[in-house]
């Protein structure tokens, strides 16, 4: 049953014991994907519905969506910030990848996180609780 383990050190932040794994454990972790998903999904969901019962729905989507990313480490942030400083910024296909292997943020990369964010956010909150663990479940599964 390592390959649950394994999925979960590659894709939150979550604290697991990496020392006893073998490389095959991270092939057979892929199959454990959605299931991390969901369970990042629920807990995402969860701060959602609890936070909507004493806070207004902007503000319970933010901390949901912030919860999503800690716990991912920002991966897919992190993704969409370089790839859009590299479809931006870059002139060639040399100077894109030049700037996709430049570990600073460039503006294009600033302003497609920002936006990407504000758009989950208001997705989010544009949803009551019930239909909003949902979509999150699914979306985090798929992801």
């Amino acid at each position: 049953m390592k390959a649950l383990p394994a999925a979960v050190a590659l894709l939150t932040r979550v604290p697991v014991r990496t020392e006893l794994m073998r490389p095959e454990d991270l092939s057979r972790a892929v199959p454990w994907f959605p299931v991390v998903g969901m369970a990042i999904g629920l807990a995402t969901g969860g701060v959602y519905a609890g936070g909507r019962v004493i806070l207004p729905a902007l503000v319970a989507a933010s901390l949901a969506v912030g919860l999503g990313t800690l716990v991912t480490g920002a991966f897919h942030e992190d993704g969409l910030a370089d790839s859009a400083d590299a479809l931006g910024g870059g002139r060639s296909r040399e100077e894109a990848l030049r700037i996709l292997r430049d570990p600073r943020l460039g503006t294009f990369g600033v302003t497609a996180l920002v936006l990407g964010l504000v758009c989950r956010i208001a997705s989010v909150a544009s949803l009551d609780p019930g239909p909003a663990i949902s979509a999150l479940v699914a979306a985090h599964a798929l992801g």
